[in-house]
């Protein structure tokens, strides 16, 4: 079975799997067959994100396992590093999402990493909505010149870089700060200024970069809608005895 984790936006970058492995061992020695590997993401996501200093929220729960894995569905969905405005709009509508839940959802680039490749052509590509924003000290200039030395033209493919150079281990407001100064570090987060022309999505920036509590209760209602998207439930999928494989 094609893995959705050597689908081209995963592979070599998503990590932490063997947490997840080491949850469910657990589970399964004190409550066999009843916590699905869809529950424990969902429940590990926001814990991940109360620890950084971010939001909470309820976890809805009662997911099922898939059968069978998507790989192209991976590769379809997921957005690229380097969509436009209008394509990161049409995706997310696709999942019954809209540009609300798209600007909220963004600000979780707060914390994570990105690889070289996946932020190059932002770095070396000449395109006015790479390089914008409020740059009066220059900072921009800096934060180009700190991208370059991170990751070069061409090579170290795989070398990391933070999504939020500003506090890259604390889920905040500090991402939407930073693509008002163009400091986003991929193409797809400094899109949502430079192609934003009727200024509805900039307007919801600034209120999210200048009030984080905010921009928390936005983001934890979205992660509640997007985590209903496709939920399978009773036999419609299975609770794996392990995430790595279906069960036999």
């Amino acid at each position: 079975m094609a893995s959705e984790k050597e689908a081209g936006p995963n592979k070599d970058s998503l990590r932490g799997f063997e947490v997840i492995d080491k949850i469910k061992y657990l589970l399964e020695e004190e409550c066999p067959l009843t916590v699905s590997c869809a529950d424990i993401l969902a429940i590990a996501a926001r814990d991940a994100v109360q620890l950084r200093g971010g939001p909470r929220w309820e976890v809805l729960l009662g997911r099922k396992d898939s059968l069978e894995s998507s790989f192209s569905g991976a590769n379809l969905l997921i957005p690229a590093p380097n969509s436009s405005l209008e394509a990161l709009i049409n995706n997310f509508a696709q999942q019954g999402l809209d540009i609300g839940d798209l600007v909220a959802l963004s600000g979780s680039h707060t914390i994570g990493r990105a690889r070289c490749v996946s932020f190059r052509q932002r770095i070396y590509e000449e395109k006015q909505e790479y390089h914008y924003g409020y740059d009066r000290y220059n900072r921009y200039t800096s934060f180009r010149r700190i991208l370059e030395s991170v990751c070069p033209v061409t090579g170290r493919d795989n070398k990391f870089a933070p999504l939020d150079y500003e506090t890259p281990k604390r889920f905040d407001n500090h991402y939407f700060i930073n693509i008002l100064q163009g400091n986003g570090l991929l193409g797809s987060d400094n899109v949502l200024i430079s192609q934003d022309y009727d200024g509805k999505i900039t307007n919801m920036v600034w209120s999210y970069a200048s009030n984080e509590e905010l921009f928390f209760k936005s983001f934890a209602k979205s992660v509640i809608k997007m985590g209903s998207i496709n939920v399978l439930t009773g036999n419609e999928g299975q609770i794996r005895k392990n995430c790595r494989f279906v069960n036999t």
